[in-house]
């Protein structure tokens, strides 16, 4: 974001617990389950998905406020949000984000110690679903250097904007 002054960032929904370290409106937006639901019956959502037992979700009319802005939007969602987005702006740029195996993977979920075992090997029990629809994405890469990682995203958003 600091490298992109023209990018906004999207803040998602969630009924998930807050972690100790998040903030309200900076890393997600916390409702209770019955809220979001009653957003979705509203047709609030540009997209939304059950994940991990909890649900998530994107406002549509903050999405469209900062596009009616002329900012680009960054989004972090799930693999199958991204599929939901590209399907009402056919213009968006999804790139899936591989972690370089699973065995990195489950020492990052381990450090950064907000789940118990058990919710952890839950979150690694979707990741082939999540790597099989990841592969259909036009932009794919491996996060084994933060730095690298966002050098190519940003090679990728210049050459596709």
């Amino acid at each position: 974001m600091r490298l992109r002054p023209g990018f906004t960032y999207s803040v998602s929904s969630t009924t998930r617990s807050k972690r100790s370290y998040e903030v309200e409106g900076v890393h997600y937006h916390f409702l209770a389950r019955d809220e979001f639901e009653r957003n979705i019956a509203a047709g609030r959502f540009l997209e939304w998905a059950e994940v991990h037992g909890d649900l998530y979700g994107t406002d549509r009319q903050r999405i469209e406020q900062a596009l009616s802005e002329g900012k680009n939007v960054l989004l972090d969602l799930d693999v199958n949000g991204g599929e939901h987005v590209q399907d009402h702006f056919p213009d968006s740029i999804l790139i899936f984000l591989y972690p370089p195996s699973l065995d990195e993977l489950r020492r990052r979920l381990r450090l950064r110690g907000s789940d118990d075992e058990v919710a952890i090997e839950r979150r690694l029990s979707r990741y082939p679903l999540e790597k099989e629809k990841g592969d259909a994405y036009p932009f794919r890469l491996v996060n084994d250097n933060l730095e690298q990682t966002v050098k190519e995203i940003l090679q990728i958003l210049d050459s596709n904007s």
